[in-house]
């Protein structure tokens, strides 16, 4: 069980459990140790309250995915086709960093439902549907940890604000006829994926939306999503994708816009006195500095919100 000390935010690491990738890759493994070092460095939060997570189990990882699916991961007996279709070559470590992922989500809400916030400095593995990985995600951190809470009795309703560039199809899909967890995303209309699942609330996007048309149709979307779903924690997927020199993103926000975002959510959801788990989900810019820079900022304000809640 995790320590979650009155009015302090813990912040949740797993760079160390490395994903051996090719040197070719696009994916940007490289941020997440540059993002909890930047962390590290500016003393956003204790030393003490830098927390490396368990590994997320059969039994949490079973609430949300297929019996079949987790053997086949676990021993390594993913087709090629479902190899293709999650994007990472499969090793032990692949295995071993997504239970991590999925835990340190885990411990996230677990901490944020104690602090008011608390952050997985990994996690937003929102295209793993129940019986399939795909997108760069193998577990869905955010089912796993929505339904962990509630089976240890900590909340009865989750809502998930994603709000990463690429629709949630993976959480939309496990959750849907759930009224238990109310999901929400907000994304690009012509981007990955390109056969969208039906959220409970979707919020779609033009190529090159800007700051101000985001950040209102955002504003719009997240006060209807929290009144409707009546929720005792929220997990936020705090992309980094929509940014304007994102290579897989589409959209033209800004630094700033991203900041106006963040900040916007912690609003909200201290205007409904919930509870926020954030996670870091995508980011895919040319220079990985950038995509630290953008979760650095998540962090920031989500430490801000954390040193609020009383």
């Amino acid at each position: 069980m995790y320590s979650c000390d009155l009015y302090t935010m813990k912040v949740f690491y797993s760079d160390h459990f490395v994903l051996p990738l090719p040197p070719e890759h696009r994916f940007p493994m490289r941020k997440y140790q540059l993002l909890r070092e930047w962390v590290q460095a500016e003393g956003i939060v204790a030393p003490d309250d830098l927390c490396i997570p368990e590994a997320a189990a059969d039994a949490d990882i079973l609430r949300a995915h297929d019996a079949d699916y987790l053997e086949r991961v676990t021993t390594g007996s993913l087709t090629p086709a479902e190899i293709r279709r999650i994007g990472f070559p499969w090793s032990p470590a692949m295995v071993e960093r997504s239970r991590r992922s999925s835990g340190g989500t885990i411990g996230a809400c677990r901490c944020a439902l104690a602090d008011g916030a608390a952050v997985n400095l990994a996690g937003g593995t929102h295209h793993a549907h129940h019986d399939h990985g795909a997108g760069y995600c193998v577990f869905n951190d955010s089912a796993i940890a929505a339904r962990a809470m509630q089976a240890e009795g900590r909340v009865r309703r989750v809502v998930i604000l994603d709000c990463d560039v690429h629709q949630g199809d993976g959480t939309a899909a496990i959750f849907a006829g759930d009224t238990s967890v109310f999901t929400f995303s907000i994304h690009g209309a012509k981007n990955f994926p390109f056969r969208k699942m039906r959220s409970d609330l979707d919020v779609e996007l033009d190529d090159g939306t800007g700051d101000d048309e985001y950040l209102a149709l955002l504003e719009e979307g997240v006060q209807r999503a929290l009144a409707l779903a009546c929720a005792d924690l929220a997990i936020y997927l705090a992309g980094a994708d929509p940014y304007r020199d994102d290579r897989l993103g589409r959209l033209a926000l800004t630094m700033d816009g991203l900041a106006r975002r963040d900040r916007l959510i912690f609003d909200l959801c201290r205007h409904w006195r919930l509870p926020v788990a954030v996670v870091m989900a995508g980011g895919y810019a040319r220079r990985v500095e950038e995509v630290a820079a953008i979760h650095l900022q998540t962090v920031r304000l989500a430490a801000e919100y954390a040193t609020a809640w009383v």
